[in-house]
């Protein structure tokens, strides 16, 4: 085990595993750094390691040769998933997080050189790497959340060519959600707008009576509908806010697979999201994303580029890195948060992107 701020790779690697066994957003995060190992090692063959069924949105990556998925099947399943690890015989293996799991996974795929990020105290999960990368400085940091991989690969030499994400989408992927869409005969002349109101923590959202409000004024102003995403389990939750409405408002939560989702949010005019994957995904496909922020800290989650914008609350507290305020399970800082704030953020971002051409929602014409 070796720990440096600095090491120097003195291997061709002809197969690199990538494990990255954290939730959807770190795998999108992770995706400047798939890029970097690829520009570097371009003869190489990048495989990726992810949880069933995140890997999904890297399918359509060219840079990437193989994604690789891990479930929560029997101990037959597990064994037969780690013998074809080890088949690979891959040289070099770079763990993006510090989870026992991704540690288990990195010591039993066999690889001659493991790297991952060194932690002070973890004495048998660093042993389990051959090479470790003491952290930057505190004072040396640099916000953004691409940043928890890149400073990892960064350790042994290899510069990234940007830290923005970018999600591929197929075509035979857009037709297949042009036709979910279609079926539904929505009215979108002007294009339509998706919503995630929902976050697996309750902390992070916002009123959902609040979002009637909001795409409310979306269609009164631009005739724009909106359709809802998120995950099935979130369906009947839709469901009952549409009821509350009396305007064009569709429910799509739990009818995408991630695949389709990435499509349906690049035809998206807009995405407005509270912190959750989804405005990574619809940034990480070129479709402008708005995101409430409120507890987390938006530098390190908010996705770049000029194109994107966050809707913050006026309270001094936030952001507390806190699970709600006095642990209610809810954020007083969200509750707090009007409609017209958000409404102007929204207000900006249509008239400038309906400035542009609708280039996203052209899929909609297909048949």
């Amino acid at each position: 085990m070796l720990i440096a701020a600095k090491h120097k790779l003195n291997i061709t690697p002809k197969k690199i595993l990538v494990v990255q066994l954290g939730d959807i957003g770190d795998v999108v995060w992770s995706m400047p750094t798939f890029q970097a190992l690829k520009a570097a090692f371009p003869n190489a063959e990048i495989s990726v390691l992810t949880r069933k069924p995140f890997g999904d949105l890297l399918l359509d990556d060219s840079s990437i040769e193989n994604v690789l998925q891990t479930g929560n099947g029997n101990i037959f399943a597990q064994l037969k998933f780690l013998l074809r690890l080890r088949r690979n015989k891959f040289d070099l293996l770079f763990d993006l997080r510090a989870d026992e799991r991704g540690t288990y996974l990195s010591l039993l795929s066999g690889a001659k050189m493991r790297c991952a990020l060194y932690y002070p105290g973890w004495t048998w999960r660093n042993r389990a790497f051959t090479h470790l990368v003491n952290p930057p400085p505190e004072k040396e940091r640099i916000w953004g959340a691409a940043e928890q991989s890149l400073k990892i690969v960064r350790g042994f030499g290899i510069k990234e060519a940007t830290n923005i994400p970018k999600i591929f989408v197929s075509p035979e992927i857009k037709d297949k959600t042009a036709v979910l869409i279609n079926a539904e005969k929505i009215d979108a002349g002007q294009g339509f707008v998706t919503i995630n109101p929902f976050s697996r923590w309750s902390y992070k959202e916002w009123g959902m009576g609040k979002w009637g409000q909001l795409m409310s004024f979306v269609w009164g102003k631009y005739k724009m509908p909106a359709l809802i995403i998120g995950s099935e389990e979130e369906r009947k939750r839709a469901d009952k806010l549409i009821s509350a409405t009396n305007f064009p408002f569709y429910n799509f939560a739990g009818r995408t697979n991630l695949r389709e989702l990435a499509a349906l949010l690049q035809m998206s005019r807009l995405h407005i999201g509270v912190d959750s994957a989804a405005p990574q995904i619809a940034a990480a496909v070129g479709t402008p994303a708005l995101t409430i922020y409120g507890p987390s800290d938006w530098r390190d989650w908010a996705p770049p580029g000029n194109k994107n914008k966050v809707v913050l609350p006026d309270m001094d507290c936030s952001p507390c890195y806190k699970k709600g305020c006095n642990g209610s399970g809810r954020s007083e800082c969200l509750d707090k948060l009007t409609v017209a704030k958000v409404q102007d953020a929204v207000e900006t971002m249509l008239d400038n992107n309906l400035s542009k051409p609708a280039g996203n929602t052209k899929m909609l014409e297909c048949e």
